[in-house]
């Protein structure tokens, strides 16, 4: 049973390769013999089975040259086969001789055609990277750059940076450019506003005074004038803000390092700093280098940074610290960097971004304008001025300062 399941398997394998003509009648001749053969070899098992070795020796003769005559059949398909692989085979040697002599025939065309693409690659392509290359092929000692692939890709990551760089100085540009003309806009209503409270709070004023020398006032009514003396002072303060906002007086440059100015200021303000129990320090490697600017200016913004940063943390002191450094910009245009850090309360995330606005003051009597101010005076320096605070972690304020060689006009 074993070997004819295994013959009926590779029969069918046969049939469902779907081979040619001859070979299939080959198969329909083997598929019928075989079946004969099959059935007379039961047969005979079934005479031998029954007892009639006679008879059954008899058919098992006839069934030895069915079995020949299939085994002669299925060799007769086996060398029709080995033929048709024959042929198959010097079909494809034929084919492959055939491609070979039409390479070796178009080569000297491939050659040349690739030359030609070469030729228009060098020119069309690799020139322009070369002249291209060329500019950054001199290195920061002078010598001259051998590898025009590494000079190329420094170049691109020198043209990749100043894009980045300039990307972020165009935002820079267009936040100030925005800023100043909101500065410009509440500047004339704090201008109208204060002059038209002026002119009154001048003639209440010269009232008060004619009245504290004409009448003779009780301790009480003399405490009361004052009290009222102390609100119209606190007024013309604000007045005066508001005048300092709207018509901010030119600056008056001069050749000086900011750490000069840090340390007039911190001079300044070092005994209030110790009255309140707040240390102040200053970090810096060395001193910055000189440019123009307006000392008295950047003074006021500094005292403004650090006077705030006094209120914010209150009687249970703290520490201010200065940071100074250099920075370079991506066309090698040197910065300068002052840090005004705090270790006070910090400012919520919800107004964080509304602290540089004018008008805008978390104190009671505050006017809202000493940071815009501040931002303002940075901004006509050519710099910007940033905040980063976390409540409860403290506030930093970083002024930004281009260094400038020569004097300038400022608008």
């Amino acid at each position: 049973d074993e070997y004819r399941n295994s013959f009926s398997h590779w029969l069918k394998r046969a049939e469902e390769i779907g081979p040619q003509k001859e070979a299939r009648a080959l198969l329909e001749q083997i598929k019928r013999e075989y079946e004969l053969y099959d059935q007379e070899r039961a047969a005979v098992i079934e005479l031998y089975r029954s007892g009639k070795e006679i008879q059954a020796q008899e058919l098992h003769r006839e069934i030895r040259r069915r079995f020949l005559t299939v085994r002669s059949l299925c060799e007769s398909y086996s060398q029709l086969h080995e033929r048709h692989m024959e042929s198959a085979r010097a079909e494809i040697s034929r084919r492959a001789d055939f491609i070979n002599d039409m390479a070796m025939a178009t080569l000297p065309a491939v050659v040349m055609l690739a030359a030609a693409l070469g030729y228009v690659l060098v020119r069309q392509v690799f020139e322009p990277i070369r002249q291209l290359a060329s500019s950054g092929m001199e290195t920061d000692d002078g010598l001259r750059e051998q590898d025009e692939v590494k000079a190329l890709t420094k170049r691109v990551r020198g043209l990749m940076e100043d894009v980045d760089q300039t990307k972020l100085q165009l935002e820079k540009s267009q936040e100030q450019l925005i800023r100043s003309e909101k500065l410009a806009l509440v500047g004339k209503l704090a201008a109208g506003v204060a002059h038209s409270i002026r002119n009154p709070l001048t003639s209440v004023k010269m009232r008060l005074f004619s009245l504290e020398k004409e009448l003779l006032l009780t301790p009480e009514q003399r405490e009361d004038l004052a009290v009222v003396s102390e609100e119209i002072r606190q007024i013309e303060s604000m007045v005066q803000n508001f005048l300092e906002f709207s018509r901010p007086p030119k600056l008056r440059l001069s050749w000086v390092s900011p750490s000069q100015v840090v340390d007039s200021t911190v001079e300044l303000l070092k005994k209030r700093c110790e009255a309140h129990g707040i240390e102040i320090v200053v970090e810096r490697g060395s001193m910055l280098p000189q440019t123009w600017l307006d000392p008295e200016r950047v003074k006021e913004v500094l005292v403004n940074l650090i006077v705030n940063a006094i209120e914010a943390m209150g009687p249970k002191g703290g520490k201010i610290t200065i940071r100074e450094r250099t920075e370079l910009t991506g066309d090698l245009s040197e910065l300068m960097v002052l840090e005004v850090e705090d270790n006070g309360p910090g400012i919520p995330a919800a107004i964080v971004d509304k602290v540089l606005e004018p008008f805008f003051s978390t104190k009671e009597e505050g006017t809202g304008l000493g940071l815009s101010i501040a931002a303002r005076i940075v901004e006509e320096h050519g710099g910007w001025m940033e905040l980063k605070s976390q409540e409860g972690k403290g506030a930093t304020f970083t002024i930004t300062l281009p260094r400038r060689w020569e004097a300038w006009e400022p608008s």
